[in-house]
């Protein structure tokens, strides 16, 4: 039997393979939530302890990272509750991780960088329910079902979060372009203007 048998509806995945599939997710969306440095590692370690002792994942209207996800933000607010330390600056790096692997040509690869800086400034500048339901959906291609049972919310307030975040994105990128107009840039990536030129999910 595997993990994601069609078989076994009520199969478990357990905390060790869904760490090897899906720390890199993980990561991603707590650097989206605004995680930096340092924590970032220390988050992930508490994501999926948190997992196993939840026992794994099991199959249902939630796929593994909005489950993961619903843990990362559990994990997020409490440290943001209890955090003391500063958050630590921003490394070019992982902000291009996050946005894919960087391009061999090194004139695309500032491109790159820039693209993802603004991407996620875009992103910062969301309240952060809104930007969780935005990131999972736009960036990570999850269904708005999966996420409402991921999240553990009803699936008209996933509709009306991607809706408002959808709209912050397009006014802050708007905002952008006007400062922009001096020495303009390359526009964001494909994907970015299409999620803002996107129709509402139905």
């Amino acid at each position: 039997m595997t993990p994601d048998s069609p078989t076994e509806p009520s199969a478990a995945i357990d905390s060790e393979t869904l760490f090897r599939l899906h720390a890199r997710f993980v990561a991603s969306f707590l650097y989206r939530l605004g995680v930096r440095g340092v924590d970032i590692e220390d988050a992930v370690q508490e994501v999926f302890l948190t997992a196993h002792r939840r026992g794994g994942y099991r199959q249902g209207a939630a796929s593994p990272t909005t489950f993961l996800a619903q843990l990362a933000l559990e994990v997020n607010l409490t440290r943001r509750r209890r955090a003391i330390r500063s958050l630590a600056a921003q490394g070019d790096d992982l902000a291009t991780a996050t946005a894919g692997e960087p391009p061999a040509d090194p004139a695309q690869a500032l491109v790159a960088k820039d693209a993802a800086r603004r991407l996620q400034a875009a992103l910062d500048a969301m309240d952060h329910a809104h930007r969780a339901v935005f990131v999972l959906f736009e960036l990570e291609g999850e269904a708005c079902e999966s996420i409402a049972a991921g999240l553990k919310i009803p699936v008209g307030t996933v509709f009306s979060r991607l809706h408002a975040a959808r709209r912050a994105f397009r006014e802050h990128v708007a905002r952008g372009s006007h400062r922009d107009d001096v020495a303009p840039r390359r526009p964001l990536y494909e994907k970015d203007v299409r999620i803002m030129v996107a129709k509402e999910p139905t």
